[in-house]
């Protein structure tokens, strides 16, 4: 009977054992189990959907530190999905950025967060060359030159070669491509290599900080013109090699970035040109595109007979969306459209007002220009803005719209980048600018030096530098994401 109840008491421990054993054993497989779900998560214990809501509403200035966390967190730091809630969120933000050449002619792109006010540098945008065209036929592909190459040939030096001297072209390194930004992708177009023109697009994806190549462009063209309207990317006139050297280009089309082809649209008529009084002036004067603003839903494109050194507005013309056709600018705004070093004409639109930069002959006495729609005239804005004269400068300001304000790009004494923020909603400053510059003696103005150094200031904010030692300024555009 003993013997009994001992083995029965016996099965009963190793039962209670065996019990405990197998509860250790499924705990660990839960927390094993648990462990493997969390290491599977962005943030553990958080679902990716609460780790994603936390990851957009952090400023974008730290993603590149954020990417160095773990492998899922830069694939999520660049999917679309991220961006994405960040618009519904309203947590995007508007950079600027800015392409400035450096000696060894590489071009080097900078970001600027306005907000942090801290820089960061993009990677080195490619090039694409192809070979010289009548070489084309002898190969099966083209030759692909990757390297950091930018524009160290100045566009009035490109115009010199139209007189014909097609020899000193084959020297060309790669220069003249135009930049455009649609739908939150900044696009470097065409240029020359060889100096031969080339059709090749290529993309900058700031959501991957990567550049791609996009579709080409129909014709190869060098300084061209571009604009953004209703979400495509227009590119209007620039040069190509022609049998004589350098000829000028009437044709246009436009990028759609959804469909990612390129349409031809109407040619620019360029009509002054074609009412010149003899064959040899219409023969010797080339009409060329000096700009493009696009202004209340058209494309707004000044242009110039070109002889160099010589160079004559003759006005410009009117793209119309709607119509799918050219016509001929107000007579008022394409005469009065400041101009800068070869007659390039450079603009912005901010919050639905078109202003330009003339630098009067004189930086230092450069006004700001608004154009008056109704009035179809230009009228000054504010002057004495704070340039430095660098007569050597290829481009020495830009213009930009940020944060739903004028801005202007250039170097100051230091020749450190600065970019200076106009606060246009000041009517006090605007008036006091205007009525100076237009209405008061230049002594009555100077007379005012101290208001008008108050009022200065007030309308004038340095937003952010940074070094800029031998850059030089090639252009600049914003992007919101």
């Amino acid at each position: 009977m003993g013997n009994i109840l001992n083995l029965n008491n016996s099965k009963t421990r190793w039962n209670d054992h065996y019990e405990v054993l197998q509860g250790q054993a499924c705990k660990r497989q839960r927390l094993s189990s648990t462990s493997c779900e969390d290491k599977a998560r962005l943030i553990p214990r958080l679902p990716d959907e609460i780790s994603i809501q936390i990851l957009a509403r952090v400023p974008r200035i730290h993603y590149l530190n954020l990417k160095l966390v773990c492998r899922a967190w830069k694939a999520t730091l660049v999917s679309t999905e991220l961006f994405c809630v960040r618009k519904e969120l309203g947590t995007m933000e508007e950079w600027l950025y800015i392409l400035t050449k450096v000696k060894d002619d590489k071009l080097l792109w900078y970001a600027l967060d306005p907000l942090s006010r801290r820089w960061q540098r993009l990677p080195p945008m490619p090039k694409v060359g192809f070979e010289d065209e009548t070489k084309k036929s002898l190969v099966s592909f083209p030759l692909r030159m990757w390297s950091m190459m930018g524009s160290s040939i100045r566009i009035v030096d490109v115009i010199m070669r139209w007189l014909g001297r097609r020899d000193a072209l084959d020297w060309m390194p790669f220069c003249g491509c135009s930049i455009g930004a649609v739908e939150g992708c900044i696009y470097a177009l065409g240029g020359f290599s060889r100096a031969s023109a080339m059709k090749s697009v290529w993309q900058y994806d700031p959501i991957r900080n990567s550049w791609t190549e996009a579709s080409p462009m129909s014709v190869g063209r060098a300084y061209c013109k571009t604009g953004i309207l209703n979400n495509k990317l227009y590119v209007v006139g620039g040069v190509t090699r022609g049998r004589g050297g350098l000829s000028p280009l009437q044709s246009a089309e436009v990028y759609d970035p959804h469909t990612g082809s390129w349409s031809q649209l109407p040619s620019m008529p360029f009509a002054r040109a074609q009412v010149l009084p003899t064959a040899f002036l219409a023969d010797l004067l080339k009409p060329i595109a000096t700009g493009m603003a696009s202004y209340r839903g058209r494309l707004f494109v000044p242009q110039s007979l070109y002889c160099w050194p010589f160079f004559v507005d003759v006005g410009g013309e009117v793209y119309d969306p709607n119509r799918n056709s050219w016509l001929e600018m107000p007579i008022g705004m394409g005469e009065g459209w400041p101009a800068r070093q070869a007659g390039t004409k450079l603009s912005i639109t901010v919050n639905d007002d078109l202003y330009a930069l003339d630098p009067s002959n004189s930086l230092d006495s450069a006004k700001i220009k608004i154009y008056d729609y109704e009035g179809d005239a230009w009228k000054v804005a504010a002057g004495d803005v704070p340039l430095h004269d660098f007569t050597d400068s290829e481009s020495p300001y830009l213009l930009a719209g940020l944060l739903g304000k004028l801005h202007v790009i250039t170097k100051d004494a230091n020749h450190n980048i600065t970019v200076l923020q106009a606060d246009m909603q000041n009517e006090h400053a605007e008036s006091v600018f205007s009525q100076s510059m237009l209405s008061s003696p230049d002594n009555s103005f100077i007379d005012d030096a101290e208001s008008s150094a108050v009022t200065h200031e007030e309308f004038w904010k340095v937003l952010a530098t940074t070094s800029g030692r031998s850059a030089e300024l090639v252009n600049c555009q914003s992007l919101k994401i």
